[in-house]
């Protein structure tokens, strides 16, 4: 039996640090590229002399880098006048739990003023962007739908239609971008982990994303966000990348971004998806099945990443998928269904597979999928393919209206 114990000590490196430790990514695909990958944020050369003489505010988190060096700290150096930094979901240094409310604060790096946009508000007020010419959008997405960057950038592009200020995108690849699947989402099921019908994994760079929200008409009243983007260079969305910088505290290895996709819909059921552990999103298990598997894991509090993960401090036995071959999915272009159709099938007690009440963390699985007949088709034994077939004609809607913003091939 395996069983993974989580060390104080290693905890707290992986917390200080947004470093992707080398040891826990995947070997770096570089085979099927032939020129580096070049972020909108490294083509300095391209907007800087666009900011010259303007009050900047950024949309900034850990992710928001030039190299090793954080992007609010590099345009300092260069006279860039930034005002102001706006923070998302975990704050504008990633030190917040999953779902935490963040405050507005100071940070002690700069002495620059922090606007949460997680906590009392979501999008920039009027007062906020008084004394901004500019807005600077550069946080690294992971390309599902439930992941909430796409909604802080609507609510960015809200604030900034409202007050007539203009958006800067820098682009960023999106480690998911060869992967468009899932059922689209009913927007009876509009939550905050689900705001756009789009499929769970839209395939599509932030910058792609924001030129969707304007083309759809998302924002509110179809009001339209003067934008303006760096794109990626030598980027194309069939291309591996791997983060140089985790995402979020919980996606903190390459194996748990290219998991995300199929693993985040367990957070729907009772199942852990490794959550309280080093390795959240590429393990999955449950205290019930402890006579079904021998692979076992202990979630436990861990501040910054989940200080209530379900069943904290109890064994639980099921999947380690930290050395699945993520080519696989790559390969099919596909989500994996098989999992969860294998643990609800392994689950005793199947009455409660989907029961999420003893958990504080979000988690309604009809809200995860976007779909009412997600948790059925499971409960009614419909393989993966039976399942996938109930996604169409929406999903193949969605690829054609995704083809009028790509930006790359």
């Amino acid at each position: 039996m395996k069983i993974i114990s989580t060390i104080a000590l290693l905890l707290s490196l992986f917390i200080s640090s947004g470093t992707l430790p080398d040891n826990m990514l995947n070997s770096p695909a570089g085979d099927d590229k032939k020129e580096e990958i070049i972020t909108g944020a490294c083509q300095t050369e391209a907007y800087l002399p666009y900011l010259k003489g303007k009050r900047v505010a950024i949309l900034a988190n850990p992710t928001t880098v030039i190299g090793k060096v954080h992007l609010v700290d590099s345009l300092l150096k260069k006279g860039v006048k930034i005002v102001k930094v706006f923070g998302p979901e975990h704050g504008f240094r990633g030190n917040a739990s999953n779902g935490a409310k963040v405050k507005d604060e100071k940070d002690a790096a700069t002495g620059l003023p922090i606007i949460s946009l997680y906590g009392a508000k979501r999008k920039p007020a009027a007062a906020d962007l008084k004394d901004v010419d500019i807005v600077i959008f550069d946080i690294q997405d992971v390309g599902c739908r439930f992941y909430t960057y796409i909604n802080v950038l609507r609510d960015v592009m809200e604030g900034c239609a409202d007050n007539n200020k203009e958006l800067l995108v820098l682009d960023r690849p999106n480690p998911n971008g060869y992967l468009v699947d899932g059922p689209v989402l009913d927007m009876r099921l509009k939550s905050g982990i689900g705001q756009f019908p789009i499929p769970v994994a839209h395939g599509m760079t932030i910058a792609e994303f924001a030129k969707m929200i304007n083309g759809e008409g998302w924002l509110p009243g179809k009001k339209q966000c003067r934008l303006k983007i760096i794109p990626l260079k030598n980027y194309q969305h069939d291309l591996t990348y791997t983060l140089p910088v985790k995402p979020s505290p919980n996606l903190n290895t390459q194996q748990s971004i290219l998991l995300y996709p199929s693993t985040c819909l367990f957070e729907g059921t009772i199942i852990s998806q490794g959550r309280g552990t080093l390795f959240p999103f590429t393990i999955l298990g449950s205290p019930a099945l402890k006579d079904k598997y021998a692979f076992s894991f202990t979630p436990v509090s861990m501040p910054g990443m989940s200080e209530t993960p379900l069943h904290m401090n109890n064994a639980c036995y099921g999947l380690d998928l930290r050395n699945y071959d993520t080519d696989t999915l790559r390969k099919q272009k596909r989500i994996n269904l098989d999992w969860m159709i294998a643990l609800y099938k392994a689950y005793p007690d199947k009455q409660r597979f989907f029961d999420r009440s003893q958990s504080k963390q979000m988690g309604n699985i009809d809200v995860l999928a976007g779909v009412y007949d997600f948790k059925q088709q499971i409960i009614a034994g419909k393989t993966a393919d039976e399942i996938r077939a109930s996604w169409e004609p929406a999903l193949s809607g969605y690829k054609q209206m995704r083809k009028k913003y790509l930006l790359y091939p």
